[in-house]
């Protein structure tokens, strides 16, 4: 049953056609952001519109606001919850400022705000406001009352918030803070699999759908997802940690690189049973083949030193776009060891489908091929032990080809598909993904570059030996 949510019209933090002093006030704290892209930049700021929660504290005001920054390029809309308090709380870190005769504070970390946002999801909650409406989807057949929350520390583009109670089961919800119009493929593909008995993802309590004003679509509104909650797995590691523990030692890692490829293969199989696939056309070939050119081009630009390997990534293209492709259907699109968790008892179990974060929504949920996830994981396997050089260690030569072909084999037994036969393929998309670590580390991490570059060189002197 949909629940109504009913607030006093009469409280707007920030009135209509008057956001100017709000986003001013905004602005300083939204620069220093881990999720706002443009650090460093002077942010020019538009709101497009508020939606209101139903607080579970009285006098307490939970909006959440999607602001619109136009510093550079194209316009990134954030969704920035905040809670309003006549009344300071004592020892709480999160506050922003005072504005306006009200306190406010950053949501997530204010209980006001979590209660809200849960209650949301679990009763279906409706909420139309100025220029928002959404809506809260529950997925899960039951969520505990009770919950306390806290935030998750360590995100960057999102925020997730925990909430557990001794003796229940724990919940994660994460708060998308760049929206996009279209689904996010996070709660899409998460739910799919699970409503198809896969043990493979968390299993999802639900999310909050949204519409909004857009000026870019042809009806002038945009649809996506607010948030996304799922069951939380604490005390639990990712792959990579796991994986970089292991080459650190001189740990042999195939066992673990074989259920791997295993569990990849079962999630690409539920997803292609239960979602679209089709057959690639020698179009759909003309658009990756091109898209892969266009990174080449983005990546010399930002590197200029990958100029020397031009000719020989240009070939390992032209040769995939002769090469047999599988068929098309709805895949992981930003698999690496981080987002694997290795969880007790249960095996390999994936999390964080949105893909690649640089992609619009609509592009993350076009079908793809699954060797796009192969390579994506074989690259993460080299990062192990790039990122152990880097740190001055000498990992295994040894350790990174042992486990990228056990990984290949597991994929293969569970899935029928020998990928040493689409080696040109797995190659192409490799490569790729190298040139896309490239311009990453270029802009974020510079010291880290180094790993990306030297695997388009031994790409390169591999195919052509």
């Amino acid at each position: 049953m949909v629940a109504w949510l009913v607030w006093n019209m009469t409280f707007l933090p920030v009135p209509p056609g008057d956001h100017a002093p709000f986003l001013a006030f905004l602005s300083p704290w939204m620069t220093r952001q881990r999720w706002f892209a443009n650090k460093g930049a002077n942010p020019a700021l538009e709101q497009i519109g508020t939606v209101t929660l139903d607080s579970v504290e009285p006098d307490v005001e939970a909006v959440t606001h999607l602001v619109l920054d136009h510093t550079v390029g194209k316009p990134a809309l954030y969704q920035v919850p905040l809670t309003y308090r006549r009344e300071p709380l004592a020892n709480f870190d999160a506050l922003i400022g005072e504005f306006d005769g009200r306190w406010v504070y950053d949501a997530p970390y204010d209980s006001a705000y979590t209660g809200a946002l849960l209650d949301a999801i679990t009763h279906g909650t409706e909420s139309r406001g100025d220029h928002v409406w959404a809506v809260g989807k529950r997925t899960a057949s039951h969520v505990a009352a009770g919950l306390q929350s806290r935030v998750l520390t360590g995100e960057q583009s999102n925020t997730s918030i925990i909430f557990e109670h001794e003796g229940e089961t724990p919940v994660i919800c994460k708060v998308f803070r760049a929206l996009h119009d279209g689904e996010n493929p996070d709660v899409v593909l998460q739910t799919v699999l699970a409503q198809a008995g896969s043990t493979a993802v968390p299993p999802p309590v639900g999310h909050i759908v949204a519409e909004w004003d857009d000026r870019g679509e042809a009806d002038g509104r945009a649809t996506g997802h607010l948030a996304f909650a799922q069951e939380f797995l604490p005390g639990v590691q990712d792959a990579w940690r796991v994986a970089l523990a292991a080459a650190a030692a001189g740990t042999d890692f195939s066992d673990e690189a074989r259920t791997l490829g295993i569990a990849t293969a079962g999630v690409h199989a539920t997803l292609a049973a239960n979602m679209p696939t089709s057959d690639i056309t020698p179009d759909d070939i003309d658009s990756v083949i091109g898209s892969m050119h266009r990174r080449l081009a983005d990546a010399i630009a930002a590197v200029p030193e990958l100029t020397r390997f031009e000719p020989a990534i240009r070939d390992v293209f032209e040769r995939a776009s002769q090469a047999q492709w599988p068929a098309q259907q709805r895949i992981h699109g930003d698999y690496h060891l981080g987002q694997v968790l290795a969880v007790p008892d249960r095996g390999w179990v994936l999390v964080d489908f949105e893909g690649e974060p640089l992609r619009p929504m609509k592009e993350r949920s076009r079908l793809d091929s699954p060797m796009r996830d192969i390579a994506g994981m074989l690259r993460s396997f080299d990062y192990v032990a790039g990122s152990l050089a880097v740190g001055g260690a000498v990992p295994s030569p040894e350790w990174v080809g042992s486990a990228r072909a056990a990984f290949e084999a597991g994929y293969g037994a569970a899935s029928g598909r020998d990928i040493r036969h689409s080696r040109t393929l797995v190659d192409a998309f490799e490569l790729d993904k190298a040139l896309y670590e490239t311009v990453y580390e270029a802009r974020n991490r510079p010291g880290w570059l180094s790993i990306p570059v030297d695997a388009i060189e031994r790409l390169c002197a591999r195919v052509a030996g």
